[in-house]
């Protein structure tokens, strides 16, 4: 059995204390009666006496001294809970104590937001960002190409305000329309660049030209060559033309290009010949050009569907 520790003169010992609490703890349970009879010595007398004959028909012997002693800290309140005030501090205790049911929702809704973040970050933010941090220096050496390559002022000038343009649209935030003046000046270099000869379509089976009776003109009659663009190596090649018919832009591998009537009756004639046209090539596109140099009458108008 474990020792007993020896109590100094006057002190009660651990399990009378415990009584002493029991006694407080009954007394809790009865504070209506606590109220009336703890306001004069007699009266404590007399609750004491009540306390003692409560115990002994549980058949509890309980000295004069504990009740005492559990009546004192009944009046001081030594075992009664006092909750903190609310406030600030009162809350963030009710939390810690409570941090079992909140903190891992909480944990994972932070760990959620936290991914989801970063995932915008490296998908839209850090993207955009640096398309905007690369854009200047692309568009630069773009116009510094352009000027490079070309033959035609016209193309040194569109250059120089589209690059002006771009740079007008990134210093008030635009990226979306300093991107699209971006892409047209990648469109004019590669206009520049091209090196394509423009030749008559023929074989057996080919329209080598056309005529159109015009919109706006019931009488009048357009006459085509249908031509394509072949490159140094040989290949037909895409180009853009617009429609004069509608105005619309596009790319095409075959389109008709306008010419007067004697240049269509010289070709039809040379093809009936022998069904091979002995004078094929209409045009040339330079590099550092804009426009094809025509070897034939022609307005420059095409149409692009017939």
């Amino acid at each position: 059995m474990p020792q007993t520790r020896k109590e100094s003169k006057g002190s009660i010992p651990l399990e009378e204390l415990m009584v002493a609490m029991d006694a407080v703890d009954a007394l809790r349970h009865q504070e209506s009666v606590v109220d009336r009879e703890l306001d004069s010595h007699e009266r404590r007398k007399r609750f004491i006496e009540r306390l003692k004959q409560i115990y002994a028909e549980q058949g509890i012997e309980v000295s004069d001294a504990i009740l005492e002693e559990g009546v004192k800290a009944l009046e001081e309140e030594r075992f009664r809970f006092h909750p903190a005030p609310k406030g600030f501090k009162r809350w963030l205790a009710e939390c810690y104590v409570k941090r079992s049911k909140w903190l891992m929702p909480v944990l994972v809704g932070l760990g959620i937001a936290v991914a989801g973040g970063a995932g915008y970050y490296a998908l839209a933010v850090y993207p955009q960002k640096a398309r905007a941090h690369r854009l200047p220096g692309t568009i630069h050496t773009l116009e510094r190409q352009i000027e490079t390559i070309s033959r035609d002022p016209r193309a040194n000038r569109q250059a120089k305000l589209l690059a002006a343009d771009a740079e007008a649209a990134l210093q008030q935030g635009d990226l979306q329309g300093a991107e699209a003046k971006k892409a047209v000046l990648q469109a004019l270099l590669d206009r520049l660049q091209k090196h394509y000869t423009i030749r008559i379509v023929q074989g057996p089976k080919e329209r080598s030209g056309i005529w159109r009776v015009p919109p706006h003109n019931p009488r009048g009659r357009n006459y085509y060559l249908i031509v394509e663009a072949v490159d140094e190596a040989g290949h037909v090649i895409p180009v853009w033309r617009r429609n004069e018919e509608n105005n619309a832009l596009e790319q095409v591998r075959r389109w008709g290009l306008r010419v007067d009537r004697a240049t269509y009756e010289r070709v039809k004639r040379d093809k009936r010949d022998d069904g091979i046209i002995e004078q094929r090539l209409v045009g040339v596109k330079e590099r550092g050009k804009l426009r094809p140099e025509y070897r034939v009458p022609t307005s420059g108008g095409t149409i692009t569907r017939w």
